[in-house]
């Protein structure tokens, strides 16, 4: 949520800057519920469809499984290589129940508020390199308590709730 005055969105101020791929550090892919998180998969390169789909088929159901959830329902922001046609039928044959809402939105994506937990954990830790940096990730990751992403996903369902008027 964001505080500001009226006409003043874009004022440098009231944004954060955000880095979609690449940079020094890794690339990585999770999953969360209520009851927990799922997989964490890092990944060399940039993220594209196919790629991305690898991903969902390795360790989404195996994720769901480990969970105790079905593989029933499966939330994903409208990131591009989201909304490619084999993703989306593989997430409709997969995953029927598939909520989509805008790409990096933290407001109304849960695991935004889990990838924030994990970068202040992980900072706290003094890292000189990348397989450094992705042991302390997987570490700090299996770290984080089911009460985390339960209550962010009952904050999510909240929010979701009163953006729909449900």
């Amino acid at each position: 949520m964001v505080w500001r005055r009226k006409n003043e969105e874009l004022n440098p101020k009231n944004l954060v800057g955000t880095v979609t791929y690449g940079g020094r550090g890794v690339l990585v892919w999770g999953c969360m519920s209520a009851s927990g998180l799922g997989n964490l998969v890092f990944f060399d390169g940039i993220m594209n469809h196919a790629l991305y789909l690898n991903i969902l088929k390795d360790n989404l159901k195996l994720s769901a499984k480990n969970l105790g959830i079905g593989n029933n329902f499966f939330y994903q922001d409208n990131d591009p290589m989201h909304t490619v046609l084999n993703v989306r039928l593989w997430c409709l044959y997969n995953c029927p129940q598939n909520l989509k809402t805008p790409p990096q939105s933290p407001d109304l994506n849960p695991i935004e508020h889990i990838w924030r937990e994990l970068e202040v954990r992980v900072r706290k830790h003094d890292i000189k390199t990348k397989r450094e940096l992705k042991t302390v990730m997987v570490e700090e990751w299996m770290n984080i308590d089911a009460e985390i992403t339960k209550k962010t996903s009952e904050i999510y369902s909240q929010t979701l709730k009163s953006c729909c008027g449900c």
